[in-house]
């Protein structure tokens, strides 16, 4: 086995004082959340982290194993998950699906995610469940928000800020309250940064700012029944390294309304579920926002494409007995994408006075169940099987922003019928201090917008008609808690029929740079790792890794976008009030490559180097609602790029552009965290 070609995250920490009396403060976590049943990892948002807190959603995912973020700038990467991307990884915001507009994943959903908006962060490992909509190949990501229906009446607040090196400013405000019978609840988050400085000090066309809104108002009129209406709105600005244009708008409106019913007398019928929602992202890149040297009066100055999303769920939960639950359910979806492009706004062409052009629009509906029966005191078994049926239009008369080339499936329609289900087996062992597992997941997932609409085909002009991607794995693993020690483990192989790979950099005739889809073969395998020993009362050693390995079976090599080796040691001491640590991440060279092939995110460019970062961090609980924390990360202002990074373009005002959009050098990081009830 060559580790230097193997992903992994290892983490060692002292975590502070984990198990100690002052256990429910919060806490810095320097180390990836660990599994703790079988294939699921949970961790908590609002907890201060090492490295400095995450302002979106693919920048926290990056700390739990097996996560990776293609990095294009300051914020917006992509995540990748066991070196898939996309639409491979279903990300759910409290059960509702995003997709952004831009084609070139300016806005991947992590976009319009504030990580401390939410309460907590759930993952699903592979296609080991069919609850939450279909072509989770990699997993499932929930971020949620939690209810619990209050017995009195009152307010509570939370709230943190947060302020750092180049500018790093950020800031959430949680107010909740209401009586047993109502609720009402406000979240707001603004989060800014400046063009931050590698490790030689040369700035990074990186700023940003962000900001959202979130109410919630709802109905409590018993314990098992609830009705929330909600609404959210968000914008930013994003400077991007590794391209020609910014993003100067990143605007979301919601709508969603949901309801929950439990039966108190635990019938047949144990819970029903329902959820309505609209989202509608409106996103603008342009040439002239936020760099200087760009042309306004350029016809193609900006580009302004938006989508529509409206779906819905309904869902019940069945216990035929004490060992046996079904849950049964559909949901559907459909999303309408369209696009503009033009010159600035006061100019001739101006982009705001034109009409938007559809060019393309996907319907997906869903029948699913997933039943669980424990069929002895310390076995159980799990199993899911899921239905979708898919229609998408290819709207488009041309694939060039030019309009000079004809599109070869205009205005053509394609369906599809697709089938998922998993089984799992589970075992308690050691006198139910450890679970024993074994799953077997099948997957099948529909070509996304990126991959059927914005690229070509080998032989056409289009790929609209690339076949649908069926994922086989096999996940094994198991969990272990006794005492002041905790274990976990995963592994998963994969065989993917019609992978849809990308690949950029193809000339067809006397048209060159292209990008086109394509189905192959492949084979993924890997898995993650975690254990944790409280060795002291003030002391706590916990590590994890993570692997994956990717193959182009088709083409015999190696398939692209798979992160190299990494890995995590970190150590803390918390006696309860203070606390001080530090983290040391590792990664290693990564010399299996594809060049100029990838996802729809990123392709790879080549080999890279190995390198180590060392971050500190210190806490202090000024009282049971104040934690005050501060950390520097990368505290020796080490250069480096991540393999998974964009290529660095050239930027005016900007120094030459690096193979790579290089990281961030020394950041210094103070948080504080306000807690109300």
């Amino acid at each position: 086995m060559q580790l230097k070609r193997i992903t992994i995250c290892v983490a060692l920490a002292f975590a502070p004082g984990a198990f100690a009396a002052e256990a429910s403060l919060p806490e810095v976590v320097v180390t990836a959340p660990a599994m703790q049943q079988p294939l699921v990892v949970t961790t908590d948002p609002r907890k201060p982290r090492q490295p400095i807190p995450a302002h979106d959603g693919a920048e926290y995912l990056k700390t739990i194993p097996g996560f990776s973020v293609i990095r294009k700038g300051g914020t917006d990467g992509d995540p990748v998950f066991r070196g898939m991307a996309g639409s491979r990884l279903n990300i759910l915001l409290d059960g509702e699906q995003i997709l952004g507009g831009c084609g070139g994943r300016m806005d991947p959903p992590t976009a319009y995610i504030f990580p401390s908006s939410y309460d907590k962060i759930t993952l699903l490992k592979g296609p080991q469940t069919v609850l939450y909509g279909p072509g989770n190949s990699a997993g499932t990501v929930l971020f949620e928000r939690n209810f619990a229906r209050r017995s009195d009446t009152g307010v509570g607040f939370d709230g943190s800020a947060t302020a750092g090196s180049f500018g790093r400013a950020d800031m959430m405000g949680d107010v909740h309250g209401g009586s047993p019978d109502w609720y009402a609840r406000a979240i707001a988050t603004n989060s800014r940064a400046g063009d931050y400085k590698d490790g030689n000090g040369i700035s990074v066309h990186s700023a940003y700012s962000r900001w959202s809104a979130n109410a919630a108002i709802g109905l409590t009129p018993s314990d098992g029944t609830r009705v929330e209406l909600s609404m959210a709105q968000s914008d930013g600005k994003a400077a991007y390294a590794d391209r020609s244009v910014d993003g100067s708008k990143f605007a979301r409106d919601n709508v969603g309304l949901k309801a929950d019913w439990k039966n108190a007398d635990h019938g047949l019928l144990d819970k029903v579920e329902a959820q309505l929602f609209r989202n509608y992202i409106d996103h603008v890149m342009d040439s002239y926002s936020l760099r200087s040297g760009g042309n306004p009066a350029s016809m193609m100055a900006a580009m302004n494409p938006d989508r529509t999303t409206t779906g819905g769920r309904i869902a019940g939960t069945l216990n035929f007995s004490d060992a046996t639950q079904l849950k049964l359910g559909l949901d559907a979806q459909s999303n309408i994408h369209t696009g503009r492009t033009g010159a600035a706004p006061g100019y001739m062409g101006d982009y705001t006075l034109k009409p938007r052009v559809e060019d393309a629009n996907f319907q997906n509906h869903g029948l699913f169940g997933e039943a669980t029966h424990q069929y002895a005191e310390e076995a159980r078994v799990i199993g899911g099987l899921r239905v979708d049926w898919w229609k998408a239009q290819d709207k488009r008369a041309t694939v060039d922003m030019m309009g000079m080339v004809a599109n070869a499936t205009q205005n053509q329609s394609r369906s599809d019928t697709l089938t998922s289900g998993f089984a799992r087996y589970e075992r308690d062992v050691l006198s139910n201090a450890g679970t024993v597992y074994l799953g077997l997941g099948h997957t099948e997932r529909f070509p996304d917008y990126w991959e059927a609409i914005t690229k070509e085909s080998l032989t056409t002009t289009s790929s609209f008609n690339t076949r649908s991607e069926k994922t086989n794995q096999l996940d094994i693993g198991m969990t272990f808690k006794q005492g002041d020690m905790s274990a976990s483990l995963s592994g998963f192989y994969g065989k993917i029929s019609d992978f849809i790979l990308i690949r950029s950099g193809i000339t067809k005739g006397m048209r060159t740079g292209l990008s086109i889809t394509r189905n192959i073969s492949a084979t993924t395998w890997g898995g993650e790792a975690n254990a944790a020993w409280q060795f002291a009362s003030q002391w706590k050693v916990d590590g994890s890794l993570a692997y994956v390995r990717g193959n182009n079976d088709t083409d015999g090599t190696a398939l692209a976008q798979i992160s190299p080796l990494e890995g995590r040691v970190g150590t803390t001491y918390d006696n309860g009030v203070w606390s001080v640590g530090g983290l040391l991440r590792l990664v290693a060279s990564q010399d299996r490559f594809a060049a100029n092939q990838g996802n729809i995110v990123g392709t790879d460019i080549g080999r890279t180097g190995g390198f180590g970062i060392l971050s500190l961090n210190a806490s202090w609980r000024a009282t049971k609602d104040v934690l005050v924390s501060a950390g520097a990360d990368n505290l020796a202002n080490r250069v480096y790029a991540e393999h998974l990074s964009r290529g660095g373009v050239m930027v005016a005002g900007f120094p030459a552009p690096t193979t790579r959009v290089n990281e961030m050098g020394r950041m210094l990081w103070l948080k504080g965290n306000l807690k109300l009830d």
